[in-house]
């Protein structure tokens, strides 16, 4: 099959699940399942060593959520893909957020994030921290928060995310240069607090 076949194959099954169709559901997943996983490996190689989530886990977990909100009416494969990093980054805040209940005192739960931002190359951030400075870059700039969950989550390049945004890649590339700094300057605050 080839690239546009499948593309049109999965925008088809997108619609189904939009109207409805929980068959079309069980159908994608084998058609997308080797992409959401290798995503599912990147986010989990950004948390610590001794994490209780394995890949796959994850995977599972955001697509059962993914499932449930079939009338999201996926428009095609990156709205799915981006979608889908939500779900997973959201799995990993709920499982952060039921560890730090669980811990009398509730410790700080830590999260090694990707290389591509320096800042938290060395040091180990917490995942609440993260997820909560992500929401107030959404209320400073949805926009911004779009780029940053294709390029950081979702894996897109700056091209990649340019297509699926109908952006420029220049104000990608812009706007993924600003986001960085500005959340490590949101991460710096907060432990400085």
């Amino acid at each position: 099959m080839s690239e546009s076949e499948r593309a049109a194959q999965t925008t088809q099954l997108l619609v189904r699940m939009a109207g409805g169709d929980a068959r079309a559901a069980t159908e994608l997943l084998p058609i997308l399942y080797d992409e959401l996983h290798g995503l599912a490996r990147r986010l989990m190689s950004d948390e610590r060593r001794n994490h209780t989530l394995q890949p796959t886990a994850l995977l599972h977990e955001a697509w059962l959520r993914l499932a449930g909100t079939a009338s999201e009416g996926y428009v095609d494969r990156t709205h799915f893909l981006r979608v889908a990093a939500r779900a997973m980054r959201q799995v990993l805040v709920d499982h952060a957020r039921t560890k730090r209940a669980a811990k009398r005192g509730g410790g700080r739960v830590e999260a090694r994030l990707d290389d591509a931002l320096a800042y938290w190359e060395q040091d180990h951030t917490d995942l609440l921290a993260l997820d909560e400075a992500l929401k107030r870059l959404a209320e400073k700039d949805p926009q911004l928060l779009d780029i940053v969950e294709l390029r950081f989550f979702g894996g897109l390049t700056a091209e990649e995310t340019a297509k699926a945004l109908h952006l420029t890649e220049r104000k990608v590339r812009l706007g993924w240069s600003f986001a960085r700094g500005w959340l490590r300057r949101e991460l710096q605050r907060g432990t400085h607090e």
